[in-house]
């Protein structure tokens, strides 16, 4: 019996080790986080936030910067990180960057709740609870912010919280870059 427990920690190893290779052969090489850099955004058309719940009112992400170019970004109430780089949005609010941002999976009222607490740094505030727009921008999690030229296409990504000022300056900079127009 004693030898049985010698050696499972060796079984769970190789088990770890079958488990690791059977993700690394099955993972999609062709997916790249960044796809939709050069691209227009999804038509995605979702309700905004009003108040406290969503809608009556309805917009596509793509027409919501109004033809000027704006952020995207994707963010929860349930979300750590999210509170993380809120400072950073409130600053790029005071800059006057346009925000759009979309309440991914999230109670509106806790959207707002959320808002309420920590201040409001979007234009416009849409809300995802089915988590379409996630699925249509292809995120990997939240947040995620997207920098979105005036003619609707996505011209920068960052994953993750916004907490580092040269990763800021590079969505912005996107933004502003008239190098890259159709």
């Amino acid at each position: 019996m004693k030898r049985w427990l010698a050696l499972l920690p060796l079984v769970v190893l190789v088990g770890l080790a079958m488990l690791f290779a059977g993700w690394a052969l099955n993972r999609d090489p062709a997916y790249k986080p960044d796809a939709l850099v050069g691209q227009p955004v999804p038509e995605t058309v979702l309700p905004m936030l009003t108040g406290d719940v969503a809608g009556p009112g309805q917009v596509d992400i793509r027409t919501a910067g109004v033809g000027r170019p704006m952020l995207v970004n994707v963010f929860a109430s349930w979300c750590a990180p999210c509170r993380i780089e809120h400072p950073a949005l409130m600053a790029l609010k005071d800059q006057g960057i346009a925000i759009v941002g979309i309440a991914y999976k999230d109670e509106p009222a806790a959207t707002r709740e959320f808002l309420d607490e920590l201040g409001d740094p979007f234009s416009m505030v849409l809300v995802d609870a089915e988590g379409q727009a996630g699925l249509d921008l292809g995120i990997a999690g939240v947040p995620e912010t997207y920098a979105v030229d005036a003619y609707g296409r996505v011209v920068a990504k960052h994953t993750g919280p916004l907490t580092d000022a040269a990763d800021v300056r590079r969505l912005v900079d996107a933004l502003n870059d008239p190098a890259e127009r159709p």
